[in-house]
């Protein structure tokens, strides 16, 4: 769908609403404290799509700051031979079937988090952590994600403040040159790799681009061969050793904003995917071929 110069998308005013929303969940997660699980108990996270990858993220973080195992898995590939303490269910809409179809086909203990007062998911998950302030008008997802794993990281001891001011920042950061890139891969450790996923999927839903995603480790057995001058190679956290040279023999533009919290940068990500969509003329708030929720038959 074309986009007219003079209209705003909804999703540019959802992305710069982020610093305030992770104060927000920062300052009160305590609330939920019921319902988000306890260090120690065994964790499966769920998602689809953009709620996937924030579960990737929230896993391997959870993981890495010794709170207990923890898996993710997109909705429709959860294994329902596995023993968990409790599942978490990540859900804009409440809607998207797989999730759905995984709290019904499961005994174990649900938590769902959504934007979507009176959604499906409200009656049938255990408990229900409801975001509706984070809720968006534009089809691609932004704010409710990012403020979704701010209250998880905020649950697993995590100050976001600084997470909130850097995202600030990543509000002010011009972006028209990046969004001229041909073709732009995102790469992450541990927890940025869901980052990296994210911020791909978020061109390819805004401006039909072609991204890819990888850990960072992994960049280099093989999707280095795309590199090349015009296009770019984006790093969300720490870079390995020796990483950037690499990727700097290629002639590719390498992006780390390494003074950013890598979820601020996910931030300016996002606000790349837009520019580029505006500046093809299409309508990021409509991607071609997607919905608010995928509803299957």
């Amino acid at each position: 769908m074309t986009q007219t110069p003079d209209e705003t998308p909804f999703v540019t005013a959802e992305i710069a609403t982020q610093p305030e929303l992770w104060r927000q969940v920062g300052s009160s997660f305590a609330q939920y404290g019921d319902a988000l699980p306890k260090a120690g108990q065994r964790v499966a996270a769920v998602g689809c799509g953009t709620s996937w990858f924030m579960a990737m993220a929230y896993a391997a973080l959870r993981e890495d700051l010794g709170q207990g195992e923890t898996d993710a898995f997109a909705g429709s590939e959860f294994p329902n031979d596995r023993s968990y303490d409790v599942v978490v269910v990540i859900s804009r809409s409440g809607t998207t079937t797989e999730v759905l179809d995984l709290i019904r086909s499961t005994e174990l203990p649900t938590v769902a988090i959504t934007a979507t007062p009176g959604s499906p998911i409200v009656d049938l998950a255990d408990q229900t952590i409801m975001l509706d302030f984070a809720d968006e008008q534009s089809v691609v997802q932004t704010r409710f994600a990012t403020t979704v794993l701010a209250l998880l990281r905020a649950s697993l001891g995590q100050d976001l403040e600084q997470a909130a001011a850097d995202a600030q920042t990543a509000l002010t950061i011009d972006v028209d040159e990046l969004a001229k890139l041909e073709q732009v891969t995102y790469v992450g450790t541990r927890w940025t790799v869901g980052l990296a996923h994210e911020a791909a999927l978020k061109q390819r839903e805004a401006a039909s681009a072609w991204t890819e995603a990888y850990p960072a480790m992994d960049y280099r057995h093989g999707p280095i061969a795309i590199a090349q001058p015009g296009r770019g190679v984006w790093i969300f956290g720490d870079a390995p050793v020796g990483f950037l040279d690499d990727v700097a023999a290629t002639g590719a533009t390498i992006v780390h904003h390494a003074e950013l919290d890598p979820l601020a940068s996910l931030v300016v990500a996002q606000r790349v995917a837009v520019a580029k969509a505006l500046a093809l003329g299409l309508n990021p708030d409509q991607p071609r071929s997607l919905t608010r929720s995928v509803i299957l038959p």
